[in-house]
């Protein structure tokens, strides 16, 4: 069971990633924004190297790799995917696992100085949460754009970050999008919250497995139809990978 009482050799590890994750923010974030001038695929390929090495270095400093499951259910065309979010971790290995990719967040995450400002870089889809239905219409017409223009939509359908075992009311956005576009939802399940927990600072060495399941087909689907079956899907799988079991 990886949620143990943290050493000191735990905490200092982190703190190791945890600085050079800002070191590489700091670093990169700069170098994304000079490449405003250049075409979408340059621009995520230069961002998405904070992703590669900050999970290359979680592996070397705390010992926290991963595996992946499932990759061959990875459709060719673009799709939009479905993904637990119990952690950070996800928001990084999402990038490595999928193909080129934008994701559906809250539009003050684009504030943020350098961190923001290269996010706006890859075009994401950024929401008011506040605006109810409104917030969905931004969703499903932001989210069709991005489709047609051949990339994956990354959606969180719990919202926010969730702990280990807590099963929290699935949102419809991302099924109305599936709903309106038609491209197929690709569920994931991972147990990143038990390596790294939300909200925490201490990373726990071990192996996050993540899977990927079968695509969900859409088309002539109720948004509620299609929520529920990828909902049972990673919620069972959950079940079936999480190293907290008694």
């Amino acid at each position: 069971m990886p949620l143990r009482r943290p050493s000191l050799l735990l905490y200092l590890r982190s703190l190791v990633f945890w600085a050079m994750m800002l070191i590489s923010t700091l670093v990169l974030a700069p170098i994304t924004l000079l490449t405003f001038p250049f075409p979408f695929r340059v621009r995520y390929r230069t961002a998405t190297q904070w992703a590669r090495f900050n999970l290359w270095f979680l592996g070397l400093s705390c010992g926290l790799r991963y595996r992946v499951e499932g990759a061959e259910h990875i459709p060719a065309q673009a799709s939009i995917v479905f993904s637990k979010h119990q952690s950070t971790w996800e928001t990084l290995a999402l990038q490595r696992v999928f193909p080129p990719q934008v994701w559906v967040l809250k539009r003050e995450l684009l504030r943020i100085p350098l961190f923001g400002w290269g996010l706006a870089m890859l075009e994401p889809i950024a929401i008011d949460r506040g605006a109810g239905r409104k917030a969905v219409e931004q969703l499903v017409t932001q989210g069709c754009q991005r489709l047609a223009a051949g990339r994956w939509v990354i959606v969180f359908p719990e919202g926010t970050r969730t702990a280990p075992g807590q099963k929290p009311r699935y949102r419809i956005g991302g099924a109305v999008l599936a709903e309106r576009s038609g491209a197929a939802v690709v569920p994931v399940a991972h147990n990143a919250g038990e390596f790294w927990p939300r909200h925490s600072f201490i990373k726990y060495p071990g192996e996050i497995r993540m899977v990927v399941g079968p695509p969900i087909a859409t088309e002539g689907r109720t948004a509620a139809e299609i929520l529920a079956e990828a909902e049972a899907w990673i919620e069972s799988t959950m079940e079936r990978i999480s190293t907290l079991k008694s």
